[in-house]
């Protein structure tokens, strides 16, 4: 998977590399940032959805796409689509961009607007990327965790470096009987549940 990842792209993976590198130097406020996910944490959780049961893939805070991107990549081996989510006009534009660019567009569906207000459509989830407001994992947890199948993995991104933040979040899951679930030390910390 990671050794063909084709060079569209590579290449806009590349690109918004440079944005989010530039983006956290330059002073650009937090909101108007990128704040994505480091490479090696794309290859981890790229690594860990092709390995969920079939099901309904979802990522809950698009960006630009580069999370998406890495995702995508397993939804061309298994033929299916990742559902996305965000809020914010200004990503949403990039994020078209980024699937257009990349070549993308049959394999991601992009909601605009406020994931939590979807969220409890959804049923028979198996991979959800959780990368929003950090003060919204909880209700994000909350929501997912009866509509995850067996061996349905919800992935949480900065579970080392905004720790304190998501301290509740992050205990709830790691005491839940209906989860297996630790921290790992990738990137900024991923928090990885298994439905049992």
């Amino acid at each position: 998977m990671f050794h063909e990842i084709p060079d569209r792209v590579r290449r806009r993976m590349t690109y918004l590399e440079e944005i989010d590198t530039r983006d956290r130097q330059d002073g650009t406020p937090r909101l108007q940032r990128l704040r994505q996910i480091p490479p090696e944490t794309g290859k981890f959780i790229a690594l860990l959805a092709s390995t969920c049961p079939d099901g309904v893939f979802i990522e809950l805070g698009t960006s630009a796409g580069y999370s998406t991107m890495w995702l995508s990549l397993v939804a061309m081996e298994r033929s299916n689509t990742i559902k996305t989510y965000e809020l914010l006009p200004e990503k949403i534009r990039l994020a078209k961009e980024t699937f257009r660019e990349a070549k993308i567009e049959e394999y991601v569906k992009l909601f605009e607007g406020d994931a939590l207000e979807n969220l409890g459509e959804l049923d028979a989830v198996s991979f959800c990327f959780l990368d929003i407001e950090k003060e919204l994992y909880e209700r994000c947890y909350d929501m997912l965790a009866s509509r995850m199948v067996k061996n349905g993995l919800i992935v949480a991104d900065n579970a080392i470096n905004h720790y304190e933040t998501l301290k509740p979040m992050i205990e709830k899951a790691l005491s839940d009987p209906r989860f297996d679930s630790m921290v790992v030390p990738i990137g900024k910390g991923e928090l990885v549940c298994r439905r049992k």
